[in-house]
């Protein structure tokens, strides 16, 4: 049967309607009995969880309606999980991050049992178990100041169906384009998967607070969480990551979208005067956003002025290099329905569905 013109805009206004991805969504494990027992000794008995220390959320951590009926922590319970999220709001696919939080351990080797702990219980349970349609598409949870330890995790997980991407923690040690980590890097490449970057251990641990020094309140921390990611984006692209790795690519999550833009203006001007310096930057920095580098959506700084956000996101290019996300269950969560002002057709499906679908090669 052949469409009318009219006829393909209805078909393609109700697939894009169904086929939102949210590129951020948090599962937890009923209790921390479901990852002890995928730990070898003596890492079991070690394990106590992990978490953000002192700068906890002092009200609220989760959506106040997100408590699974039946108990267990928000997020904890894929039933509960579907109705509030994917039923909800049409969701296609919800690529799953967990909360690991394995890269503030002194110990590596520990860090790095907890990251393998962590892929064995998602892919037993979200991508196996309560993953009957697809519908959850998973993160390789790699600690990341063991980086060899890293690549064989990444090796050890890359031909399952379900996970999509390689994910890590902002907190670290050093920027990320140093080369330390070029084994984590080349892994992802030879891959064929994506390196997500999520905040949630910065000043944790051993690792480094990106602020002079340690902010004294839980909005102080959360507020400048986007330093971290500018130093990392910047790092990679001025130490030529993206030049040795041509196949790398980089999702920077729950790290804020408004200070991409500028950041690129500074970071090309600088490049102009100083190239020299880095001879292996073979392109303004900016260029290298649309072939390696996507930015999930929440938090959406949103301004009093939508004009203020739609002229911000059309300076970032966010019809190409943006993907939603909700960053489900937690406190500031953001509804699919009520992130954006009222996008054009294009500009809307491309961040809300096609631009992730491209970006992870989702069938």
């Amino acid at each position: 049967m052949t469409l009318t013109h009219e006829q393909s805009e209805i078909h393609a206004s109700k697939r894009s309607a169904l086929a939102i991805v949210d590129c951020d969504v948090h599962p937890y494990p009923r209790s921390l009995d479901e990852i002890r027992q995928h730990l070898a000794q003596p890492w079991r008995d070690r394990y106590r969880g992990g978490g953000r220390g002192f700068f906890g959320n002092p009200v609220h951590g989760s959506r106040l309606d997100s408590t699974p009926p039946n108990g267990g922590p928000p997020g904890s319970d894929p039933s509960f999980m579907r109705k509030q999220l994917i039923d909800e709001y049409g969701v296609a696919h919800a690529v799953l991050l967990p909360r690991a939080f394995c890269n503030l351990h002194p110990d590596p080797d520990f860090g790095s049992a907890i990251a393998g702990a962590f892929n064995s219980w998602l892919a037993d349970t979200w991508l196996g178990e309560y993953n009957h349609d697809g519908v959850f598409k998973g993160s390789i949870t790699v600690n990341h100041q063991d980086p060899q330890a890293a690549a064989r995790e990444i090796d050890r997980w890359a031909g399952h169906p379900h996970f999509v991407q390689v994910m890590t923690d902002s907190g670290a040690r050093a920027p990320f384009g140093q080369r330390m980590y070029y084994p984590i890097y080349e892994a992802c490449e030879r891959n064929g998967l994506p390196l997500a970057i999520h905040p949630g251990t910065d000043g944790m641990g051993i690792n480094i607070q990106p602020s002079p020094g340690y902010p004294t309140h839980y909005i102080e921390w959360h507020t400048c969480l986007s330093l971290s990611f500018q130093a990392h984006l910047v790092s990679l692209i001025t130490e030529g990551v993206f030049e040795r790795f041509p196949g790398f690519k980089v999702v920077l999550v729950e790290g804020g979208v408004s200070w991409l833009a500028p950041l690129m203006w500074r970071l090309d001007a600088e490049w102009k005067a100083l190239r020299s310096e880095v001879p292996w930057v073979k392109k303004s920095p900016s260029e290298y956003l649309i072939d390696h580098v996507r930015l999930t959506s929440q938090p959406l700084e949103r301004p009093e002025r939508n004009t203020h956000l739609i002229n911000l996101l059309e300076a970032m290019d966010a019809e190409h290099i943006l993907m939603f996300s909700s960053d489900y269950p937690h406190w500031d969560f953001d509804s699919p329905t009520h992130a954006f002002p009222r996008l054009p057709r294009e500009q809307r499906e491309r961040i809300f569905s096609r631009n992730a679908f491209e970006f992870y090669g989702i069938g």
